[in-house]
């Protein structure tokens, strides 16, 4: 039964997101959802000429959806609004790209989004008494973190901007131009929620194990005692992976070339086969979620991989002629917007559409 506006507007507050874009009414819905700031209403009123009533906000909404407004005309709009936008963040694209090769370093300090106000509260708030220790500390610890936090924040800020537009530049995707939960855009009448990520490491490992074969940890860290190479156990364990990749391919002997170019060709298989399989990987994307961000809603992973170096993944997200190149070469030749998939989550199962984009990238 097609959706009404009461039935559509109680689906998307639930977040059946997926639901809503599988039914006409429901995708027209979502249209005018992202419409329904004032002033992008009531564009769409005054290009189309629809006699629509001054009131409130929901009201409004409802008499359009109501309205004869063709979803054409709502497209037309859509792309209109996002033309004029874009065209004042292209002017500044190329100097905002420069700027962001300057960062050199992606590190979050220890402080995380989401945790950040944690972090202080429980290692410095309630934890020193001393105020001339808190001051001290504060200087010295907390001043570097949050320098690292601010600069991580930022990078992610506008790179995620650089690639929502390559994708909303595309003339199979239209863009969401208001803020709506969970959908960045739509490709070929389908809501995504695009999640940039790299190739995951627990999804490194889980095939690892699959295939009976040893942790990347556990190898590089008997190599290292094996020939006396100092490295820090206290590390977390993503940055204990890359310091003791890199002391390893740092050594001069053949043996220590050898155990990289084995771990660097097993990963590099692990790609290929996601590549080959990538509702393989999506479902893991899903269901390795983390509790505090979890949905089932359709999301569009791009996932970012540095062949050379994996640890430095995090530069492409600037790299806009290579993120165009693959990006745009996705849209052009897929078949159909994602993949229908069913995935268990905490006891539960859940279905979604999804799709993954690989961008990668060997210097060598």
């Amino acid at each position: 039964m097609p959706y009404t506006f009461q039935t559509a507007d109680r689906a998307f507050k639930n977040d059946n997101i997926r639901e809503l874009g599988r039914d006409d009414q429901g995708m027209r819905f979502l249209k005018l959802r992202s419409l329904s700031r004032k002033e992008h209403l009531n564009r769409l009123i005054q290009d189309h000429n629809l006699a629509i009533p001054d009131g409130k906000p929901a009201v409004r909404l409802k008499a359009v959806f109501e309205s004869g407004v063709t979803d054409a005309q709502i497209d037309t709009t859509i792309r209109a609004i996002y033309s004029g936008e874009r065209q004042q963040r292209a002017d500044n694209e190329p100097a905002l790209i420069t700027e962001l090769y300057k960062l050199q370093m992606f590190d979050w300090g220890g402080l995380h989004q989401n945790s950040l106000e944690k972090t202080i509260v429980d290692n410095y708030v309630k934890k020193i008494r001393s105020f001339d220790e808190l001051q001290s500390r504060v200087d010295d610890e907390l001043f570097h973190s949050m320098k690292s936090y601010v600069l991580c924040s930022w990078y992610n800020h506008w790179t995620s901007i650089i690639i929502e537009d390559v994708f909303r530049d595309h003339p199979t995707v239209l863009p969401a131009v208001g803020l709506i939960k969970k959908v960045d855009f739509f490709v070929k009448s389908v809501p995504f929620d695009l999640k940039v990520t790299y190739l995951p490491e627990g999804y490194i490992k889980d095939c690892r194990k699959a295939a009976g074969e040893k942790e990347e940890t556990s190898i590089l860290k008997k190599f290292c005692r094996e020939h006396r190479i100092h490295f820090d156990k206290t590390l977390p364990a993503a940055r204990l992976l890359e310091d003791l990749w890199n002391k390893v391919t740092d050594l001069p002997g053949g043996d220590a070339k050898a155990l990289i170019s084995s771990l660097k060709s097993r990963r590099l298989a692990i790609l290929e086969n996601a590549k080959q399989n990538p509702v393989e990987l999506i479902t893991w994307l899903y269901e390795n979620q983390g509790v505090r961000r979890f949905d089932a809603s359709n999301r569009l992973f791009l996932v970012l991989v540095d062949c050379d170096n994996f640890f430095e993944s995090w530069k492409l997200k600037r790299a806009k002629p290579l993120l165009v190149d693959k990006i745009h070469g996705h849209l052009n030749t897929a078949r159909h917007a994602g993949h229908d998939l069913t995935f268990q989550w905490e006891g539960s199962t859940y279905s979604a559409t999804s799709d993954v984009i690989f961008v990668t990238h060997q210097r060598q």
